[in-house]
């Protein structure tokens, strides 16, 4: 099982400020869940989430958007949060040394209700950016490393649009034509449409 909150907040880094809307991911089954960026809003996630457990707060990337619910969410459900370490300095930014979290590692497997999600790391839009596969669903999580239209952002700090491109081609484009891209932002696409729109 899939299932969507869209939250609404700010995004904030390299002296600028954005208004966003996060996809924030709960997949599992009735039981048990795994959140996928918790952003902006933590009460709205544990509201969806209801009385199933929290297994793991999964952060695709430590951009505050994507974190700044995290803790909040931790605390209400007791859950981990996971995060790729090469992203500390920018959960720094947002927590400093005062909210603590568990590597997360490249090809570690995380299972909530049944579901599989593989982690696969993807530097690029961040130095500690992952995807999380879920070959069962046919469904890959992507965060902010591809988009309906392409690759992420690279133009702010510890990003690397070369890096993201070579993420892109070699972690993502492997998979199944038809798997769905569930984004961080905006709509849902599938790896096929996204072949065209990844280049140097």
């Amino acid at each position: 099982m899939i299932d969507r909150v869209i939250t609404s907040g700010t995004f904030s880094l390299d002296g600028g400020t954005w208004e966003v809307d996060n996809n924030v991911w709960l997949v599992g089954d009735g039981r048990e869940v795994i959140v996928i960026d918790a952003a902006h809003s933590a009460e709205a996630i544990a509201e969806r989430v209801g009385d199933r457990t929290v297994r793991a707060i999964v952060c695709t990337h430590a951009h505050n958007d994507h974190i700044n619910a995290a803790a909040e969410l931790a605390r209400l459900t007791g859950a981990p949060i996971r995060l790729h370490p090469a992203d500390q300095v920018l959960w720094e930014m947002e927590y400093g040394s005062a909210v603590p979290y568990d590597d997360l590692g490249d090809g570690e497997t995380l299972k909530a209700g049944g579901v599989a999600l593989t982690v696969l790391h993807t530097p690029g839009h961040s130095p500690g950016a992952v995807c999380l596969y879920a070959p069962e669903l046919g469904a890959v999580f992507t965060g902010d490393t591809l988009f309906q239209g392409g690759p992420g952002a690279t133009g702010r700090s510890y990003s690397s649009r070369e890096t993201i491109v070579e993420s892109i081609r070699t972690r993502l484009l492997t998979l199944p034509a038809s798997t769905v891209v569930h984004t961080g932002h905006g709509d849902s696409t599938t790896i096929g449409a996204e072949v065209p729109n990844v280049a140097d």
